[in-house]
């Protein structure tokens, strides 16, 4: 089986295991991952994300954006160079990510900065669109508010939101308009009781495989960084959810995949 890891922040990942990109690329392909997806979260690590995927462009994809958590560090400026950086249209470069909306976290959910983020989201979704790139979204406890800005923006390359934990009905939203759903290790815990009723009910063409790497560990795994290789981990458990055979599941997950942000 293949995997694709739609979600991962890979340079991260190699400093904290003290691992060359490469030998992270090996690691996972022992296990079926086959490709995986680098994405940004300010402005500063656009260069070496960048220069991460091209070690092992047969691999790695990138994508770059201005993530809600660091809202209070981000510029307009910022928004200028990831402009620039667009329009270089280096086929790496498969996606705006990882942007979105935060309130789980209070000191970025202020009245201020709260409409900072919105104003800075609502800039990278025209961005998307222009460069008909996909978006790789960040979404804590703010579904219906990410809803409202992604029916508005009408992205014809839609994208996917990233680490889904949340309902059907939410859930079910974010596909009608076209968004395939982030399976990250959130379904491997039993108490994520809601967010797996929700990947086992959603039809199986919305779902695409990811690990946040270093990030959201699987089950089993806590306080260890992460790793893309554990997606095969994942896979396990969304098997268990779903009705399909895991050659079908694994197959869709795939092309779903490749298709958003590997279309080279």
């Amino acid at each position: 089986m293949q995997f694709f890891d739609t979600h991962t922040h890979l340079d991260y990942l190699a400093e904290a295991l003290n691992l060359s990109i490469p030998q992270l690329v090996k690691n996972a392909g022992n296990a079926g991952v086959q490709k995986m997806l680098i994405v940004a979260v300010f402005a500063e690590n656009f260069e070496k994300v960048t220069a991460c995927a091209h070690q092992s462009p047969k691999h790695l994809r990138y994508g770059l954006g201005l993530h809600p958590l660091y809202i209070r560090q981000h510029e307009l400026a910022h928004l200028d160079l990831l402009e620039s950086q667009l329009s270089e249209r280096d086929p790496l470069c498969t996606a705006i990510a990882e942007i979105g909306l935060e309130k789980a976290v209070a000191d970025v959910a202020t009245p201020e900065l709260w409409q900072k983020q919105c104003e800075f989201l609502e800039t990278q979704l025209t961005l998307a669109k222009r460069f008909n790139l996909p978006v790789n979204l960040h979404s804590r406890k703010t579904h219906d508010a990410l809803f409202t800005f992604l029916k508005k923006a009408k992205l014809t390359n839609t994208g996917v939101v990233h680490g889904f934990a949340g309902s059907y009905d939410q859930a079910k939203r974010f596909v009608d308009l076209g968004y395939k759903i982030g399976v990250g290790g959130t379904i491997t815990y039993a108490r994520a009781n809601k967010t797996r009723e929700a990947i086992k009910k959603l039809p199986l063409e919305s779902l695409i495989l990811e690990t946040d790497s270093p990030d959201m560990p699987v089950f089993g795994f806590q306080g260890e960084p992460n790793r893309p290789e554990r997606v095969a981990e994942t896979f396990r458990y969304l098997c268990k959810l779903r009705n399909e055979e895991p050659g079908l599941i694994a197959q869709m997950a795939w092309k779903n995949s490749l298709k958003l942000f590997s279309p080279i």
